[in-house]
């Protein structure tokens, strides 16, 4: 019995070790093919509106950002920290899509997704609120390069979803507290905002920020015209009726300058003093930056554009844009940029970390959240939605048109931790705490 054992063992061992062994020379086999199997190019999907009413004063401008910038990284012609290759030295190509194509966003949304490795993209504050839940089933790695709504992690969490730069209630804490450095005796505020998330949320937090810093400030008629209404006469006729102090937009894109020409000539911009949140792009349309008068109060939703800190980057970046399209670049394309080097920045930190040149997504999620990064806008640092939101300072001017050319004077920059609410607690908590730590807020 012993013996009949001993020989069963010993030829079960046989058999396993010969099974090692072909299993081994399989793999050996194998191994060559795995390898050559490593995608050798990344594909990301372009997002921006390319048609339609937005398209020429933003949508048009993100794109040539984003083709300037990737070609650059493919070349390896970018300043410092960005003179690798592509992403961590593989080609990226991209594949552009038209965020107005079609009425369902979420089926062009996946089906771009399904095709490329990871998707920047979208200007609408609205799409985004549908795209982020559409991202987290596809777990397909997405960065919103532009929508300023807060709500995107105020309201909920994501793993796939970044958004690279700062949210509306930065844009409208700043310019609150800047329109209260220029005229310390308003007393009545109105405002003109489109009638969805990205106007609705700016108009909510730009009137309690004024209400914050002086209580007794009143808010007078709010207007919301549709998006791409094309036509705001009534509204116009009921902000010229009430006659405030300030007049409040976050128009942007056509609605932008839709507004400063049926305005403008009814002295919407002269009775009062207009902010524009969102208005600097116009400062790069010919023709309709001319209708431009002075003494109105432009934002660039961020240190962008003509607000931009000086650094080779920037340098580099203006000046190929320039040449390519004989324009100079607006904040859409800044915002662009900001999210091609925040997902640039994690790909190479994942590589680096986990030692390989083909990180996971996960990998990459992990190196992007609380990620800082350089970008021709200066740093931005992940710091809020654990990990996913972007906080970055902003910066407001006055337009002075003078010989023609329209330039911006007063230019006032507030720093991170002036104009952003801490971690876990939301924007219209902090406004309404009056800005509990806020520091570093310029007079």
């Amino acid at each position: 019995m012993e013996r009949h054992l001993s020989l069963t063992f010993s030829r079960v061992a046989t058999a396993a070790a010969a099974a090692v062994a072909i299993a081994l020379v399989s793999l050996a086999a194998r191994a060559p093919a795995a390898a050559q199997t490593q995608p050798q190019e990344i594909k990301v999907g372009i997002v921006a509106f390319l048609s339609g009413a937005a398209a020429s004063p933003f949508g048009i401008p993100a794109r040539n950002g984003a083709e300037i910038l990737l070609e650059g990284l493919d070349k390896g012609s970018v300043p410092a920290p960005y003179e690798k290759k592509g992403f961590g030295g593989i080609k990226i190509v991209p594949v552009y899509m038209d965020e107005a194509a079609g009425p369902d966003p979420i089926t062009a949304y996946r089906r771009l997704a399904s095709s490329v490795d990871f998707v920047i993209g979208y200007i609408s504050s609205e799409h985004c609120l549908s795209i982020a839940p559409a991202a987290e089933q596809q777990q397909k790695l997405t960065v919103f390069f532009d929508c300023g709504t807060p709500r995107i992690f105020e309201d909920n969490s994501y793993n796939y979803v970044f958004r690279t730069t700062a949210t509306a209630a930065v844009d409208n804490i700043a310019a609150a507290r800047y329109v209260f450095s220029l005229y310390p005796n308003i007393k009545t505020v109105s405002g003109i905002n489109q009638n969805y998330a990205w106007g609705q949320d700016s108009w909510k937090e730009f009137s309690a920020a004024i209400t914050s810093l002086d209580s007794k400030v009143k808010i007078g008629s709010a207007q919301f015209p549709a998006i791409f209404a094309g036509s705001y006469s009534s509204q116009i006729s009921a902000l010229l009726s009430a006659d405030p102090d300030v007049i409040h937009s976050s128009f942007w894109g056509g609605d932008a300058e839709g507004l400063l020409i049926q305005g403008a000539p009814l002295g919407l911009f002269t009775r009062s003093h207009v902010v524009l949140t969102a208005g600097e792009p116009i400062l790069h349309r010919q023709g309709i930056a001319s209708l431009m008068p002075s003494g109105v109060v432009l934002g660039a939703r961020g240190p962008h554009g003509p607000l931009a800190p000086e650094s080779k980057l920037d340098d580099w970046f203006s000046r190929t844009y320039e040449d390519r399209y004989n324009n100079t670049p607006a904040y859409p394309s800044y915002h662009m940029a900001q999210a091609i080097l925040g997902l640039k920045a994690a790909f190479e930190k994942a590589q680096t970390v986990n030692h390989t040149e083909h990180p996971t997504n996960a990998q990459i999620i992990s190196a992007f959240e609380h990620l800082s990064f350089t970008t021709p806008s200066g740093t931005i640092t992940m710091a809020l939605g654990k990990g996913h939101q972007a906080v970055e300072p902003a910066a407001y001017g006055v337009t002075k048109v003078e010989n023609g050319k329209v330039t911006l004077v007063d230019v006032k920059h507030y720093p991170v931790e002036c104009v952003n609410p801490p971690a876990g607690m939301k924007a219209d908590q902090w406004i309404a705490q009056h800005f509990p730590g806020a520091k570093n807020c310029p007079k």
